[in-house]
């Protein structure tokens, strides 16, 4: 599968939405939203992303959207974030598309975030670089609880 990145379109939204609505999803992502069944939350958030200087992308895996990708946060404390269609796990699409934004960004250092049980995002983190630097606590909206976090860095 060929997978590349490209500036998010409106269309994008409504499949983001439904990719982050899927139960599994939403439990090993562990960090959401409030309510991400909320759609104006979800589209004043977006409206907000779409219109900073953070770089977001669209993920197409031979042209259909498998999900979103993106850098933010203020400089010297910039985190990637990525969010891939459940049904295309384990295929390479998260990997490939982390690989594809870091060479779009020059920023470093980076930083990243994920669940300490979620091994397949640390997996596709460690492929691309990334160091544990840390790890905390933190209230996790999709579990209704706090839960341990691997806090990752990218120097170079």
């Amino acid at each position: 599968m060929h997978i590349a990145l490209r500036e998010v379109h409106d269309s994008d939204l409504p499949v983001f939405f439904r990719q982050m609505n899927d139960p599994e999803s939403l439990r090993m992502a562990a960090f959401t939203p409030k309510d991400p069944a909320d759609w104006e939350a979800f589209a004043a958030h977006w409206s907000r992303i779409r219109a900073s200087r953070d770089v977001v992308r669209t993920i197409l895996g031979d042209g259909d959207v498998l999900g979103s990708t993106a850098v933010y946060g203020d400089p010297g404390e910039r985190e990637v974030t990525y969010w891939v269609d459940r049904a295309y796990w384990g295929r390479g699409v998260a990997t490939a598309a982390l690989r594809a934004l870091l060479d779009e960004v020059d920023d470093r250092p980076l930083y990243a975030r994920a669940a300490a049980d979620n091994a397949g995002s640390r997996r596709v983190l460690e492929k691309c670089g990334f160091e544990t630097s840390a790890r905390a606590r933190g209230f996790a909206a999709a579990r209704g609880e706090e839960i341990d976090e691997v806090v990752l860095h990218l120097s170079a």
